[in-house]
């Protein structure tokens, strides 16, 4: 079963408004080309839109776009079109595959469909902090194991040093010394990396149980 922890804290993770986020920015680039302004299918590109959950604010940065072109939106048919995209968007799947992914929310849903989609994107929210702590661990057991042998290469290197010709007993003492220490950062590496191992394994027993959980009502991903 999952940690009460993590569940605990996914539950608690805020739907929050993300203009200006994920699903909204795209830098200084252009919006729609000369020829999507030109083509004035304002209905259509509302729908495109509403389908990725942006916001009205989106047809500010389209009208930017084609005032180069000396073309003016349709706001009309832009809202139309955006507002039946939307009702292929705010659905409790299309909720957790937002969630599940790290995506924002810009609070575009209506009312009466808004419900069902947050409940979809909390479950994903869900999902994705599992599979977050899981990847963040072999992270880390990487890099400690990285460092591993890092230290490995240390010792070695000291351990020729301390062979050399030419050395008083006071400097081989001193490689001697540097070489205690590393073993010592290194048996501590060791046990830091035995940890995440064992986180490791725990996120992926986390992940296993949000898969089988959700796995009837959203399908596989």
């Amino acid at each position: 079963m999952m940690n009460a922890g993590i569940r605990g804290e996914a539950m608690r993770l805020s739907i929050v408004a993300a203009a200006g986020g994920a699903l909204l920015a795209l830098g200084s680039c252009a919006t729609m080309s000369a020829e999507q302004c030109l083509a004035g299918d304002w209905s259509g590109q509302g729908y495109s839109d509403g389908q990725q959950g942006l916001t009205m604010s989106r047809l500010d940065d389209h009208a930017r776009a084609c005032a180069e072109h000396g073309v003016v939106p349709d706001a009309a048919a832009y809202a139309d079109g955006r507002r039946e995209g939307l009702m292929h968007y705010c659905t409790p799947e299309r909720g957790f595959e937002a969630g599940r992914t790290g995506s924002g929310y810009a609070g575009v849903c209506p009312t009466e469909l808004e419900a069902d989609f947050t409940y979809g994107y909390r479950d994903g929210q869900i999902v994705h902090e599992v599979e977050q702590a899981l990847s963040n661990a072999r992270s880390r057991v990487d890099s400690l194991g990285a460092r591993l042998e890092e230290l490995d290469e240390k010792i070695i290197a000291k351990q020729a040093e301390a062979r050399a010709d030419g050395l008083t007993e006071a400097q081989r003492e001193e490689i001697r010394k540097r070489i205690a220490e590393i073993r010592r950062e290194r048996a501590d590496t060791e046990r830091d990396w035995r940890r995440a191992q064992e986180e490791i394994d725990d996120a992926e027993r986390d992940v296993r149980d949000v898969r089988w959980r959700f796995r009837d009502q959203y399908g596989s991903w």
